[in-house]
């Protein structure tokens, strides 16, 4: 009997046990919190764009034929006035001989002119004499003074004539230097749209036969910033980004341009930013897409808070009706919530910066409030507050 009476106190004692950890963890707050405290916070705007040589230069031709020569590839080094490519001369070298030829002719016909005139001078001097005593007619002395002006006008004429031979042999000559494409800067041929055989038109448009990079070691990127960040941008902000080729570099630029011309896609409206890069080592290459993060701002040593607590919305009308409107958060006082206004500054995807409110290190802020069935009823979406 005594060992069954044991047994009960020992059994009733386990039960007492039970029921008081039970009763603890029933008590225990519905409030999850984390800390204010003192950091930094990186503020930016993240876009993407293309990687692309700060000058490119597209190579064309202003004649016809067909390439005899190419003396340049991909990745080729080219130096200003290298001959890239030679289009076939033949026909313009012919070109050249028949207008040369011509302005042979129209300096001849020029010099024919010139005795012309001396002749009909003469004539017309003698004539003045005879008329003069009465030896020829009135009529005779005009035919002579008439052919006299005609010589003068025909050597204008002919020199006219061998001003134009001179333009045309001028133009076949040029158009027989374009017959050799020469490289109009230093750079790197990127592209060439042609070979050996190939038949050039530019009749109605330029070809283009290379695409040049003036210096691959200055580079460029142009991003698109949305509308509703274009106003935190400036020029010579620090700009990170990576590209896929090298996805643990991290590369460094800054914002050169911010063009004022909008883009408008399916009524998005976003501006291009041109962010100036080193490229020493040639790593990056034209047409890269790369991931850019431009830091609008960056604070150290802040009071910031998480960017959960802002989220937070306690659904209990008495106690909401009793908070401060606008942006703030809720915190733990007496092991109840009181909401607290806040001015807030910048933010990252952490943490956000308070510029003054009624909160210090280490308060507790309640990030999350958790229902019976332990799931957040926390607000969803961004937090309030300055948009960075």
């Amino acid at each position: 009997m005594k060992k069954i009476i044991i047994a009960v106190v020992i059994l009733l004692i386990i039960l007492a046990g039970v029921f008081l950890v039970l009763r603890k963890h029933n008590k225990t707050s519905p409030y999850i919190t984390q800390t204010a405290d003192r950091g930094n916070i990186h503020a930016t705007v993240s876009a993407t764009g293309t990687v692309n040589a700060v000058t490119t230069v597209l190579v064309g031709t202003q004649v016809s034929g067909t390439i005899k020569q190419l003396l340049v590839d991909y990745n080729s080094t080219v130096k200003k006035g290298q001959l890239l490519a030679q289009i076939d001369p033949a026909s313009f070298d012919a070109q050249v001989a028949q207008a040369s030829a011509n302005l042979s002719l129209a300096r001849a016909n020029l010099e024919k002119s010139k005795v012309a005139v001396r002749d009909t001078i003469t004539t017309f001097e003698r004539n003045k004499i005879l008329f003069a005593k009465n030896f020829i007619s009135k009529s005779d002395l005009d035919t002579s003074e008439t052919n006299y002006l005609s010589a003068l006008a025909q050597i204008k004429a002919s020199d006219a004539q061998v001003e134009q031979a001179k333009a045309a042999l001028n133009l076949a000559q040029t158009n027989l230097r374009y017959t050799q494409i020469l490289s109009p800067v230093n750079g790197t041929v990127i592209s060439r749209s042609i070979d050996v055989g190939q038949t050039v038109a530019a009749s109605f448009q330029t070809p283009t036969l290379f695409n040049i990079a003036q210096d691959l070691t200055k580079m460029q990127i142009e991003t698109s910033v949305d509308e509703a960040d274009i106003g935190s941008i400036k020029t010579n902000l620090p700009v990170t980004f990576t590209v896929d080729a090298y996805p643990d570099i991290t590369f460094k630029g800054n914002i050169s341009v911010i063009r004022n011309a909008p883009t408008t896609v399916q009524n998005v409206v976003t501006y291009i930013v041109i962010v100036q890069v080193d490229n020493p080592d040639l790593k990056l290459k034209p047409g890269m897409t790369a991931n850019v993060s431009i830091i609008i701002a960056d604070r150290k040593g802040i009071l910031r808070i998480p960017n959960a607590a802002l989220r937070v919305k306690i659904t209990d009308k008495e106690l909401t009706a009793k908070g401060p409107k606008g942006a703030g958060v809720w915190i733990l006082e007496d092991k109840k919530p009181k909401r607290v206004p806040l001015t807030l500054g910048i933010r990252d995807n952490r943490f956000t910066e308070v510029l003054s409110g009624n909160i210090s290190e280490n308060s507790a802020i309640i990030v999350e409030v958790k229902s019976n069935n332990q799931k957040t009823n926390a607000q969803t979406g961004p937090p309030p507050g300055p948009r960075f």
